[in-house]
Protein backbone atom coordinates (compact mmCIF):
# COMPACT_ATOMS: atom_id res chain seq x y z
CA UNK A 1 0.00 0.00 0.00
CA UNK A 2 1.49 3.74 -0.94
CA UNK A 3 0.82 5.86 1.81
CA UNK A 4 2.93 9.01 0.59
CA UNK A 5 -0.89 10.47 -0.54
CA UNK A 6 -2.23 10.77 2.88
CA UNK A 7 1.54 11.49 4.79
CA UNK A 8 1.74 14.53 2.53
CA UNK A 9 -1.72 15.46 3.18
CA UNK A 10 -1.35 15.41 6.78
CA UNK A 11 2.12 17.02 6.81
CA UNK A 12 0.95 19.53 4.56
CA UNK A 13 -1.99 20.27 7.24
CA UNK A 14 0.23 20.05 10.07
CA UNK A 15 2.16 22.77 8.58
CA UNK A 16 -0.76 25.16 7.65
CA UNK A 17 -1.90 24.47 11.32
CA UNK A 18 1.69 25.37 12.55
CA UNK A 19 1.65 28.76 10.72
CA UNK A 20 -1.97 29.79 11.48
CA UNK A 21 -1.25 29.35 15.49
CA UNK A 22 1.04 32.69 15.83
CA UNK A 23 -1.59 34.87 14.16
CA UNK A 24 -4.13 33.34 17.25
CA UNK A 25 -1.81 34.38 19.55
CA UNK A 26 -1.61 37.99 18.29
CA UNK A 27 -5.42 38.18 18.95
CA UNK A 28 -4.74 38.16 23.02
CA UNK A 29 -3.86 41.19 24.56
CA UNK A 30 -1.75 40.92 27.49
CA UNK A 31 -2.39 43.81 30.21
CA UNK A 32 -0.93 43.81 34.13
CA UNK A 33 -4.21 43.29 35.41
CA UNK A 34 -4.23 44.56 38.91
CA UNK A 35 -6.39 41.63 40.25
CA UNK A 36 -9.34 39.73 38.54
CA UNK A 37 -11.60 41.64 39.56
CA UNK A 38 -10.21 44.34 37.15
CA UNK A 39 -9.75 41.89 34.40
CA UNK A 40 -13.74 41.18 34.73
CA UNK A 41 -14.51 44.54 34.50
CA UNK A 42 -12.02 45.34 31.48
CA UNK A 43 -13.60 41.98 29.91
CA UNK A 44 -17.52 42.59 30.60
CA UNK A 45 -16.50 46.56 29.32
CA UNK A 46 -15.01 45.87 26.24
CA UNK A 47 -18.03 43.26 25.51
CA UNK A 48 -19.86 46.06 25.78
CA UNK A 49 -18.53 48.20 22.58
CA UNK A 50 -19.04 47.48 18.99
CA UNK A 51 -15.15 47.11 17.22
CA UNK A 52 -15.36 50.09 14.77
CA UNK A 53 -13.43 48.25 11.76
CA UNK A 54 -15.53 44.49 12.17
CA UNK A 55 -18.93 45.87 13.43
CA UNK A 56 -20.19 42.75 14.18
CA UNK A 57 -18.13 41.94 16.93
CA UNK A 58 -17.13 43.39 20.26
CA UNK A 59 -14.13 45.19 20.94
CA UNK A 60 -13.39 41.48 22.96
CA UNK A 61 -13.86 39.42 20.40
CA UNK A 62 -12.03 41.54 17.42
CA UNK A 63 -8.65 40.75 16.59
CA UNK A 64 -8.54 44.25 14.59
CA UNK A 65 -5.58 47.21 14.84
CA UNK A 66 -7.58 49.75 16.00
CA UNK A 67 -9.84 47.17 18.35
CA UNK A 68 -6.44 46.58 19.97
CA UNK A 69 -5.37 50.37 20.53
CA UNK A 70 -9.27 50.37 21.66
CA UNK A 71 -8.98 48.29 24.10
CA UNK A 72 -5.38 49.61 25.62
CA UNK A 73 -7.20 52.86 25.44
CA UNK A 74 -10.11 51.55 27.74
CA UNK A 75 -7.66 50.01 29.87
CA UNK A 76 -5.43 53.26 30.53
CA UNK A 77 -8.23 55.00 31.48
CA UNK A 78 -9.88 52.18 33.88
CA UNK A 79 -6.14 52.74 35.68
CA UNK A 80 -6.94 56.64 35.63
CA UNK A 81 -9.96 55.22 38.03
CA UNK A 82 -12.40 56.56 35.38
CA UNK A 83 -15.72 54.80 35.60
CA UNK A 84 -17.56 52.43 33.17
CA UNK A 85 -19.64 55.45 32.25
CA UNK A 86 -17.31 57.69 32.19
CA UNK A 87 -15.15 55.47 29.69
CA UNK A 88 -18.19 54.86 27.32
CA UNK A 89 -18.80 58.52 27.15
CA UNK A 90 -15.39 59.34 25.98
CA UNK A 91 -15.61 56.59 23.24
CA UNK A 92 -19.27 57.78 22.10
CA UNK A 93 -18.10 61.44 22.41
CA UNK A 94 -15.08 60.35 20.03
CA UNK A 95 -16.71 58.12 17.69
CA UNK A 96 -20.91 58.44 18.21
CA UNK A 97 -23.16 56.28 19.91
CA UNK A 98 -22.17 53.86 17.29
CA UNK A 99 -19.22 52.64 19.05
CA UNK A 100 -21.64 50.85 21.56
CA UNK A 101 -23.10 47.86 21.25
CA UNK A 102 -27.10 48.91 22.97
CA UNK A 103 -26.62 52.37 21.73
CA UNK A 104 -29.27 54.43 23.66
CA UNK A 105 -32.71 55.25 22.21
CA UNK A 106 -32.90 58.65 20.77
CA UNK A 107 -34.18 60.23 18.15
CA UNK A 108 -30.64 59.74 16.34
CA UNK A 109 -30.70 56.09 16.95
CA UNK A 110 -34.28 55.47 16.67
CA UNK A 111 -33.51 54.26 13.25
CA UNK A 112 -31.23 51.54 14.73
CA UNK A 113 -33.37 50.15 17.35
CA UNK A 114 -36.66 50.10 14.79
CA UNK A 115 -35.57 49.81 11.24
CA UNK A 116 -35.01 46.37 11.43
CA UNK A 117 -39.44 45.88 12.80
CA UNK A 118 -40.14 48.56 10.21
CA UNK A 119 -38.01 46.89 7.34
CA UNK A 120 -39.95 43.27 8.47
CA UNK A 121 -43.97 45.01 8.28
CA UNK A 122 -42.78 46.66 5.09
CA UNK A 123 -42.04 43.57 3.79
CA UNK A 124 -44.98 41.70 5.25
CA UNK A 125 -47.17 44.44 3.73
CA UNK A 126 -45.41 44.34 0.20
CA UNK A 127 -46.08 40.45 0.13
CA UNK A 128 -49.76 40.81 1.53
CA UNK A 129 -50.62 43.44 -1.41
CA UNK A 130 -49.00 40.66 -3.63
CA UNK A 131 -50.80 37.31 -2.89
CA UNK A 132 -54.35 39.57 -2.24
CA UNK A 133 -53.74 40.52 -6.10
CA UNK A 134 -52.72 37.49 -7.35
CA UNK A 135 -55.68 35.83 -5.93
CA UNK A 136 -57.96 38.51 -7.44
CA UNK A 137 -56.65 38.15 -10.43
CA UNK A 138 -57.08 34.01 -10.70
CA UNK A 139 -59.62 32.78 -12.78
CA UNK A 140 -62.41 30.95 -11.20
CA UNK A 141 -62.46 27.03 -11.95
CA UNK A 142 -65.85 26.26 -13.67
CA UNK A 143 -68.22 23.58 -12.33
CA UNK A 144 -67.06 20.24 -13.86
CA UNK A 145 -69.91 18.56 -15.84
CA UNK A 146 -67.84 15.18 -16.24
CA UNK A 147 -69.62 12.38 -14.36
CA UNK A 148 -66.84 10.92 -12.60
CA UNK A 149 -66.47 13.93 -10.41
CA UNK A 150 -70.25 13.35 -9.24
CA UNK A 151 -69.87 10.82 -7.05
Amino acid sequence: MNHGPCLRTFLAAMLAIALLVPLLARAVDVLPFKDHAEEQRFQNLTKQLRCLVCQNESLADSSADLAKDLREEVFEQMRQGKSDEEIKHYLTARYSDFVLYNPPLRGGTALLWFGPLLALLLGAGIVYRIVRRRAKAAPTPSPATSSEEDW
